[in-house]
């Protein structure tokens, strides 16, 4: 965790004179002129230079008929509906489907919503003190607790002091202390978001989520969103939940209905735990394979195909009365940096983004997307506007977190989208590391960002944090660094969401036994996992196969070895599940090390069947040089004695696809796009069970028991002479 707090002086006294766009009153006008969108730059001069006109007479006015004016165009109350996760596969299921609301007697949901509706909003946010107003746009994370009060800061300590003092206990938070109950009141937060250490089991889950409700309601405020990352696949955060099997593997069925059939999944287990919000899908396209952090969470490197399934998943999420937020809006799929720990940047133009990271964004919009979570990446042909880091001195360009350009004139203006955004996670590489806090306070809610996530609370001082952040943030809009029409802008589409998913009219947070027997018998359960199963079966592509190689001409009585190199030696339990499932004992299960290297020759020499299991998160993974991929020295030459011996060899791709380009003299290739840690077999069921069931299947369909028909659904380049990704297509989708 940083402090980035640092006065905005540095600026030139920028914010002494900001002031907020009047949007509503701009609106107007703009409907009198033929701007084409935020590439007018007439326009955009004008509606600058309406900020000094309109502001003074404006400021005030605008505050109270923003909401009637914002609430007319809000979504009605959503309709939750048992839709069937049945169809066929066609090529329109591989573009967006119609997502309009219909009633149960298929008449369409209108629109906008009805004058209840308003009136619930309208009078809620009359009521409000700027706190709570403020409050509403902060997203907590409370993951791991450490009570630091009244300790000093192991900062300057010597090894022997900080291993003498009593140090503190650190514990996940699966359940809540009254420090946190407090913040939680204190501050009215809008929503929070729980990660893997708030999960443990279904019971101390959902009771979990009651108590945070709760405690918003006693302290004076609404119910919460609560949120989750669960994407699937890799991005999943319910140990006993039901994992799924990934974006790009979904996309590998070429069929658009598994996307809304395993979404509804995860929606239908949130619902159970009383989770009212999914941070997904992902609508990044996955057009740089050098991608080290969105990578096989993108369904595709093709917009189109992204947009399909991306609105199929989000189909999928609603109909349970799960929210989802799609994200990182305008696009991460082509940056070669990690946005956690650097600053990316993409040199294009909006023209450019328009014809292909934002096709997804474009579809979602038309069919109803209630919410967007931005990227913090800069974009420096369409934001120019600079900043000095704080850690660098050297000038960097706003992210779209924090570029009205983005945020504002391209989301709002030209996409149209009238629904929630939230920020990513605001302690990010790419934020603390470069801007003071009251500047990302400022610039973020300026832009127009509608929630703030704060950064994650490890301990007590985490948790002081998020006090002096909402503090600060209400110091700002008092000093009209901030205007609190731009508040009220946000707060009035937060509420409006809220009203729409029912979340305003809840008001019973109690844990029944009922709940609970519906949670148990909910997450994670056979059903869920044996349908999740079927789409990795269906997900499965075979980019390779000479001499009819896979699946296995396997007789009784051979042994098989199944070999995971180093990178997935921590899914070695994959190897075992599936000898258990296969109820062969001749399977021998080994992992590459880096000291094993002639054993695993000598094993793969003697057995009769060879599986190669490998795994890719990154180029070097690749390269035989490097500590990551040192084992793929080692299946060179296992492919290369065994070829000698006429015998054949399978290479199983695990993670990211693009090492089936380094192992092209492998007899067979096969894609499963998705791995989780599985050092050992795994409960069958609750806590500590979760786990995709990808390499599994692929495992499973090396002895023929599996039809594997999968497509590929990105292009898999080929490699140079130094195991770097070229521009050459080697397998084309």
């Amino acid at each position: 965790m940083r402090e980035t707090d640092k006065s905005s002086e540095q600026m030139g006294g920028e914010y002494a004179e900001s002031i907020m766009e009047p949007r509503e009153a701009e609106k107007i006008i703009a409907k009198r002129f033929e701007r084409g969108g935020y590439a007018n730059m007439a326009w955009r001069g004008m509606h600058r230079n309406m900020r000094e006109v309109v502001k003074p007479v404006m400021a005030k006015v605008l505050g109270a008929a923003l909401v009637l004016s914002m609430l007319s165009g809000c979504g009605g109350k959503v309709n939750v509906e048992e839709s069937s996760a049945e169809g066929s596969s066609t090529e329109s299921s591989m573009v967006a489907s119609d997502a309009t609301e219909r009633n149960a007697d298929g008449t369409e949901e209108s629109s906008s919503m009805d004058a209840k509706q308003k009136d619930v909003v309208t009078e809620l946010l009359s009521q409000m003190t700027l706190e709570e107003k403020v409050g509403q746009m902060m997203v907590a994370s409370f993951r791991v607790w450490q009570d630091l009060s009244g300790t000093a800061s192991d900062a300057g300590k010597t090894v022997e002091s900080q291993e003498s003092a009593a140090v503190p206990e650190r514990v996940n938070v699966t359940e809540l202390n009254d420090t946190i109950r407090e913040c939680i009141q204190k501050n009215h937060i809008g929503g929070t978001i729980l990660f893997a250490e708030n999960f443990k089991n279904a019971e101390q889950t959902l009771r979990l989520v009651m108590d945070l409700q709760t405690s918003s309601i006693k302290g004076g405020g609404v119910p919460l969103f609560v949120a989750v990352d669960q994407e699937g696949g890799s991005v999943a955060r319910i140990g006993f939940g039901t994992t799924g099997v990934g974006n790009m593997a979904l996309a590998a069925t070429a069929d658009s209905d598994n996307a809304k059939a395993m979404a509804k999944i995860y929606g239908t287990e949130l619902q159970a735990l009383g989770i009212n919000m999914d941070y997904a899908p992902v609508l990044d396209v996955n057009n740089n394979a050098r991608n080290p952090v969105i990578g096989v969470r993108s369904f595709s490197d093709s917009p189109r195909i992204v947009q399909g399934f991306g609105d199929a998943f989000m189909e999928g999420l609603r109909s349970t009365g799960t929210i989802a937020t799609l994200k990182h809006f305008p696009g991460h799929g082509d940056t070669n940096t990690d946005s956690h720990t650097g600053f990316p940047c993409i040199y294009k133009t909006y023209e450019e983004l328009k014809s292909f990271e934002l096709v997804p964004y474009e579809g979602a919009i038309e069919n109803g997307a209630d919410m967007i979570m931005t990227a913090h990446i800069q974009y420096p042909e369409i934001e120019k506007e600079t900043y000095v880091s704080i850690s660098t001195g050297e000038d960097v360009y706003l992210p779209a977190t924090m570029s009205h350009v983005i945020l504002t004139d391209i989301l709002r203006g030209d996409l149209g989208f009238e629904g929630v955004v939230v920020t990513d996670a605001l302690e990010m590489g790419a934020i603390a590391d470069n801007f003071a806090t009251e500047d990302i306070l400022c610039k973020s809610i300026n832009a127009g960002a509608d929630m703030l996530m704060l950064p994650m609370v490890y301990d007590s001082v985490g948790l002081d944090q998020v006090n002096e952040w909402v503090d600060l943030t209400i110091k700002l809009v008092k000093e009209g660094k901030i205007d609190e029409a731009r508040i009220e802008e946000s707060v009035c589409r937060i509420l409006a969401l809220k009203e729409k998913y029912g979340i305003l009219e809840e008001t019973d947070f109690s844990v029944t036994q009922e709940k609970i027997d519906k949670a148990l018998e909910t997450v994670g359960c056979k059903e869920h996992r044996d349908q999740a199963w079927e789409i990795a079966v269906k997900a499965l592509t075979l980019v390779k196969n000479d001499n009819q190689a896979f699946p296995l001409k396997w007789n009784e009585g051979d042994e098989t070895l199944i070999l995971f190199a180093d990178s997935c030696a921590s899914r070695v339990g994959y190897g075992e599940l599936a000898k258990q499932m296969l109820g062969d004992d001749k399977i021998v299960v080994m992992a590459n090390t880096k000291d094993n290297g002639e054993e695993c020759l000598k094993a793969a020499k003697k057995a009769t069947h060879v599986i190669l299991v490998n795994r890719v998160y990154s180029e070097a993974c690749m390269d035989p040089n490097t500590g990551d991929g040192f084992s793929t020295a080692v299946f060179d030459e296992i492919i290369k004695a065994r070829h000698a011996d006429g015998k054949q060899v399978i290479v199983i791709s695990s993670q990211l696809p693009y090492d089936a380009a380094r192992f092209t003299e492998a007899d067979a290739i096969l894609l499963a796009y998705c791995s989780s840690v599985m050092r050992t077999i795994l409960p069958e069921s609750g806590e500590g069970s979760a786990y995709s069931p990808n390499l599994a299947a692929a495992i499973v369909s090396c002895f023929g028991d599996e039809e594997v028909k999968g497509n590929l659904p990105v292009s898999l380049p080929a490699l140079d002479e130094n195991y770097k990704l070229t521009d050459q297509i080697l397998f084309a989708k």
